[in-house]
């Protein structure tokens, strides 16, 4: 694993200290690799949306696009 060093206004480290006791992180590294996780997938899940609302409609989303969308889940689901 590599090592990096930041550094925080003393604000911004007492807010990570207490985010570390609080919601139960053994570190402040564990907190930071968090934060870092979460941003990564935000990123990615946005740029998936992005490519969806690019991408030419397939096909009408009515009530029978529900109806087989609700088949196949319970096809799989006793598969």
């Amino acid at each position: 694993m590599s090592t990096m060093n930041i550094s925080l206004p003393d604000s911004l480290k007492s807010f990570v200290d207490e985010q570390v006791s609080q919601r139960g992180y053994g570190t402040s590294s564990e907190y930071v690799r968090e934060l870092i996780r979460t941003d990564r997938d935000r990123l990615h899940l946005r740029s998936l949306l992005l490519d969806g609302a690019a991408s030419p409609l397939a096909a009408p989303v009515d009530d029978a696009y529900f109806d087989g969308l609700r088949e196949r889940v319970r096809h799989r689901a006793r598969g």
